[in-house]
């Protein structure tokens, strides 16, 4: 039985639901600055991905990452990563001595950005299935969350203590920063080794959506 193709409407859809949520999450945050500064990478990726789309669109296993990615930023923009409460929620739950929601943000740094890395460096690149790819997926993942860390030292020291702390969402842990890096190439690791099969499916069937799509002159 074959796969049912997803709707064509459906990216039209995502992004309409993720500019509703940006525009939800907006409305009496927890800190102005926070939000944005929180948030501002949804609003970019949705530009790009709008104007893109007709030139370069991606697989529906993507997007769908991607939108769920953009919900969890908006939501810890809203509240700030440590008063979410459905991290107090999962603290009491567990035992835990923290709001743990910051742990699954940076998780989800590394498991869904995988899938368009992936998808990047297979439409753009020599390399295929095989370690050199999953390699170099991961080794990206986990360079971008350094690099995020590295962003988030920068915005600390300009903005104050109050803000830093709050943007940093370290809640005491001296081990916070090690921790985001670990988290997202656990993330990382798990998309690459769950999801890439049905994504190179997805892949191969744009491929082919593409190739039957007559050229204009």
């Amino acid at each position: 039985m074959s796969k049912k193709a997803p709707h064509r409407n459906e990216p039209l859809i995502l992004l309409t639901a993720s500019l509703i949520a940006f525009a939800i999450s907006g409305i009496q945050p927890y800190g102005q600055l926070i939000w944005f500064l929180e948030t501002s990478p949804v609003l970019v990726g949705v530009l790009v991905l709008f104007l893109t789309y007709r030139r370069f669109p991606l697989t529906p296993l993507t997007y769908r990452l991607l939108f769920v990615h953009g919900l969890i930023l908006v939501v810890g923009g809203h509240y700030t990563y440590a008063r979410v409460p459905l991290g107090f929620t999962l603290q009491e739950w567990l035992g835990w001595e923290r709001n743990p929601y910051d742990r699954i943000g940076h998780l989800a740094q590394g498991f869904f950005p995988a899938i368009l890395i992936r998808e990047l460096v297979v439409r753009h690149t020599p390399l295929r299935r095989g370690p050199w790819l999953w390699s170099f997926v991961i080794a990206s993942c986990l360079a971008f969350s350094a690099f995020y860390e590295i962003l988030e030292w920068w915005v600390a020291i300009s903005t104050g203590d109050e803000t830093a702390d709050q943007f940093l969402g370290m809640q005491g842990d001296i081990w916070d920063t090690q921790w985001d890096m670990f988290l997202a190439l656990v993330g990382a690791v798990f998309a690459v080794v769950f999801l890439s099969r049905r994504h190179q499916t997805e892949l191969d069937q744009l491929q082919l959506q593409r190739a039957a799509v007559p050229v204009e002159n």
